[in-house]
């Protein structure tokens, strides 16, 4: 993390039909898939997940964002169309280098950030470490604290479900929260309940799967390692404050998988605040009240 970025990095064109798509190598030797469209000002796009990569956003919301930003759709080490670390390194200060080293292989001073859902934390985590470089963020359907979203959203949400009634892990409140949420998505997967946490139709919640499989050879690989890291399981509210950049703080009312009443003890200073009639997946569902509130923060702000 130490050594001169400039002597590091490099850019390779993918060879093919899509010259806006991009390598960039980190300095551990990691390859993130990048793809750069649309015009005005940069915006890096930090995926949830961990694990879900960037491809849907693209896919289902890139024709409109590219006409507000110059989108960075960017898939997260060991996810998607990316290479893992052959450390296993995922921790946050590494994470936070790898958007740097993107942001400077890109040739870009500053930029704004959008994030969605477990993106959130990176965000914090980048905004925390280089604010100078983050002209504004977007939180999309974003927790900033994972814990409180699954105790006060996914898991009293799931556990209201009849079918969930003889669960153990409804009641298993001492057991770690990690292995809970995992436990419960099991669960809720197997009795075909997991679309009701964030989406407002089965049929879309089908959708987004077979995005996945659009991808060859999708990279799991960050998800087991991230989950159980407890960096990211840090309260980053407290945080919230400090923050001096604008913010658009984008929240679904249906949204059980981050929690509806998640923003409610969120304070950044500068901060527009928009509650939307949708669930998890703004992207997918109810796309117009989305560009309605970032056509908003880009007025109110001059993006």
């Amino acid at each position: 993390m130490k050594r001169v970025l400039f002597f590091s990095l490099f850019v390779v064109l993918i060879s093919g039909s899509q010259a806006q798509d991009r390598l960039v190598k980190t300095t551990d030797d990691v390859e993130l898939f990048v793809t750069v469209k649309g015009k005005g000002i940069p915006c890096l796009y930090l995926h949830g997940g961990p694990g879900s990569g960037s491809y849907w956003v693209e896919k289902f919301a890139g024709d409109s964002l590219e006409q507000h930003f110059q989108m960075i759709y960017l898939d997260q080490r060991g996810c998607g169309r990316s290479s893992g670390p052959k450390d296993n390194n995922y921790s946050m200060n590494r994470m936070v280098a790898d958007f740097e080293e993107v942001r400077i292989a890109l040739g870009i001073n500053q930029w704004l950030v959008m994030g969605h859902s477990f993106g959130g934390l990176l965000q914090m985590g980048y905004a925390k470490s280089h604010p100078q470089v983050i002209k504004g963020m977007l939180m999309i359907n974003c927790t900033l604290e994972w814990e409180a979203s699954f105790e006060k959203g996914f898991c009293p949400k799931a556990c209201s479900f009849p079918e969930m009634a003889g669960s153990k892990w409804c009641k298993s409140d001492s057991a770690f929260f990690v292995d809970r949420f995992g436990a419960l998505i099991g669960e809720l997967n197997q009795k075909n309940l997991m679309w009701k946490l964030g989406y407002a139709s089965y049929d879309n919640y089908l959708k987004m799967g077979e995005t996945f499989g659009e991808v060859p050879d999708w990279n799991w690989g960050s998800e087991e390692h991230i989950v159980y890291n407890t960096e990211y399981h840090e309260n980053f509210k407290k945080y919230a404050p400090e923050m001096n950049m604008p913010i658009l703080f984008f929240y679904g009312k249906s949204d059980w998988t981050i929690g509806p009443e998640h923003y409610k003890d969120i304070y950044f200073p500068h901060m527009i605040l928009w509650g939307s009639d949708v669930g998890h997946m703004p992207f997918l569902e109810n796309r117009n009240d989305l560009f309605k509130a970032i056509k908003s923060y880009r007025d109110k702000y001059k993006f």
